[in-house]
């Protein structure tokens, strides 16, 4: 097995998501801070996702030790960088997390609730506690408790698959999608911070992220077929996740729009 094997087993899932209808269902600013409200619990797990395999990768305590391989260690390192501090929009140095926040308020978008989950998160000390606690929609609760899951118990290659079938792999074409719906929908808005972290990701996943991405998945796996077929799975649910996900939002626009007839 390898990469290509992989991408053929996935590619149900992923024309679901490239596909999906919620892309259409934003057509106005309203639809649009329902989509970032939603969206943005994807955005911060990522960065769970990125960290949990740079402490497996890497070495993050004292005393340091050179790990293993040391072309993972870079293809992770090298993702961090940009992820962890990359430049926003300002010319100032933001985490992607930061920058989508940043780009939510620019647009008037809410965050309290994004906000308080994250203040539960710290009080409880338990990400699992605080997603059952929360209010969320019931598949973005099975999206988070599908990542925390993964990063407990998943080994590097695990974790590696939901990281880049799940999500860098996926990015580049999910959001040049978006991207032409909010610029053909929202031509008056200005939504320059937003389209900026779209941007930005496309150049960086497309170009960087996505073939380092795969290159460590290659470099985790070799020639073990037993491992491969652990990163078919994991990448599987992780895109079954992903669109429910998309179903909740969607969900939740459909539901405003009934409210305003």
């Amino acid at each position: 097995m390898n990469i290509k094997s992989v991408n053929k087993k996935i590619q149900p899932q992923r024309d679901i998501l490239l596909s999906h209808p919620l892309y259409s269902q934003i057509q106005n600013i309203d639809d649009l801070h329902c989509f970032l409200e939603g969206h943005v619990y994807a955005v911060w797990d990522f960065m769970s996702l990125l960290k949990a395999l740079q402490s497996k990768l890497t070495c993050t305590t004292t005393p340091w030790f050179a790990t293993k391989n040391p072309e993972t260690r870079y293809l992770i390192n090298e993702i961090v960088l940009a992820e962890e501090s990359d430049l926003s929009l300002d010319g100032k140095r933001l985490s992607h997390f930061e920058m989508y926040l940043d780009a939510m308020h620019a647009c008037n978008a809410n965050t309290s609730q994004v906000n308080a989950f994250l203040d539960n998160v710290i009080r409880t000390q338990n990400i699992f506690v605080s997603i059952k606690q929360s209010d969320l929609h019931a598949d973005i609760k099975a999206f988070l408790d599908f990542t925390f899951r993964v990063i407990e118990e998943g080994k590097p290659h695990e974790i590696a698959a939901a990281f880049t079938f799940g999500r860098e792999d996926l990015i580049p074409g999910m959001f040049t999608a978006i991207l032409k719906h909010f610029q053909a929908n929202f031509p008056t808005t200005d939504l320059s911070k937003l389209i900026y972290y779209f941007e930005r990701h496309i150049e960086l996943d497309a170009d960087d992220h996505g073939p380092m991405a795969m290159q460590m998945i290659t470099e985790l796996c070799g020639e073990d077929n037993q491992k491969w077929k652990e990163v078919e799975a994991v990448s599987i649910l992780a895109l079954e996740k992903r669109i429910g996900l998309w179903n909740a939002i969607e969900a939740h626009i459909h539901q405003k729009h009934l409210a305003t007839t």
